[in-house]
């Protein structure tokens, strides 16, 4: 009952497709919840704590500041908003559409989507409510960024090194 039928005569072709909401998936699920609930939890900190523009204090290489950007990545489409809010849309759509494909089972390319997935979350909900992204992170040469950047970027160099070095998932033994 868990599995799916081998093709699907609904789907043109038949193809393959996994559910993500099987029990056994659960942690992507609960990994993309998580990025949303960090990346949400310190960008309120930062909005309550830190006033714009100001910066806070230094960690290491880290300073953390409090920016707000309403364009894309390094502030590019700058007041795009709306136009941003559909792509990121569309994105999360994407993500589910290739977590449901069995080529993408292997279990760091589903961590690298559940990341994506949580960042691309965690950006949209400030774009709908504010109309811009709060960033806070700050390290040298750099852009501020913030956690649903950083969980978007590490999900997309997982994505990479999975499909670079092909590593292929344990065989399961059959009980």
């Amino acid at each position: 009952m868990d599995e799916l039928p081998a093709t699907n005569p609904a789907i043109p072709g038949g193809a393959r497709f996994r559910t993500p909401a099987r029990s056994k998936d659960a942690w992507f699920l609960v990994l993309a919840a998580f990025v949303v609930a960090a990346d949400q939890l310190a960008k309120w900190l930062i909005r309550d704590t830190v006033e714009r523009g100001d910066s806070y204090f230094d960690i290491g290489i880290f300073r953390i500041v409090h920016i707000t950007n309403s364009g894309a990545a390094f502030g590019i489409l700058g007041n795009a908003g709306p136009l941003l809010a559909v792509t990121s849309a569309i994105g999360i759509v994407a993500i589910f559409v290739y977590v449901m494909n069995p080529a993408f089972a292997h279990p760091l390319m589903r961590a690298g989507l559940a990341l994506m997935l949580g960042g691309a979350i965690g950006n949209l909900i400030d774009r709908v409510h504010s109309g811009e992204v709060v960033d806070f992170l700050k390290v040298p040469h750099w852009p501020a960024f913030n956690v649903a950047d950083s969980a978007i970027t590490v999900g997309v160099c997982l994505l990479i090194w999975t499909m670079l070095f092909n590593q292929k998932p344990e065989p399961k033994p059959e009980s």
